[in-house]
């Protein structure tokens, strides 16, 4: 069976039936108190949040309900593998997968053939500035006067 319970209007506290204080405002407000004491602070306009005993505070001082409190779960970002411009993802895949010893003699053979290819462009830059050098050690003529009154 169970047994239909009010609240106190003050305390907050379960007035079961048969008990407590009723009072009826003016404005028409009804009012449940569990005792006199209730009753009496209420009617001296004394906060319910002032009081330490109270429902009111415990809620606006944070007591109690400890359980409601947990951790939210933090989303782990999964790692998602995706093909670059230039590369598929099995060559990525590929080179991952390959050994040091490989990854270190690819490395070597493109570092030759890098500087091979720095030797021919210096090669081409020195042959190019020479040709300019002995073309511009001709004779050139001087700018000389300008005309009179020029300035």
């Amino acid at each position: 069976m169970v047994i239909k319970t009010e609240s106190c209007s003050y305390s907050e506290y379960r007035v079961y039936p048969g008990r407590g204080q009723r009072f009826i405002a003016r404005d028409g407000k009804n009012y449940l108190f569990i005792n006199s004491k209730t009753d009496s602070l209420h009617h001296q306009r004394i906060k319910p949040v002032k009081l330490t005993w109270t429902q009111a505070w415990r809620r606006m001082n944070k007591k109690g309900k400890v359980e409601e409190v947990t951790r939210r779960k933090t989303r782990r970002t999964a790692k998602v593998q995706k093909a670059i411009v230039g590369l598929t993802l099995e060559d990525i895949k590929r080179k991952r997968a390959a050994k040091p010893v490989e990854r270190r003699a690819a490395q070597e053979v493109a570092l030759k053939e890098a500087k091979a290819r720095q030797q021919k462009r210096q090669e081409a830059k020195t042959k190019f500035a020479g040709a300019k050098a002995a073309a511009q050690k001709g004779s050139v003529p001087k700018g000389g006067k300008g005309a009179k009154g020029a300035r």
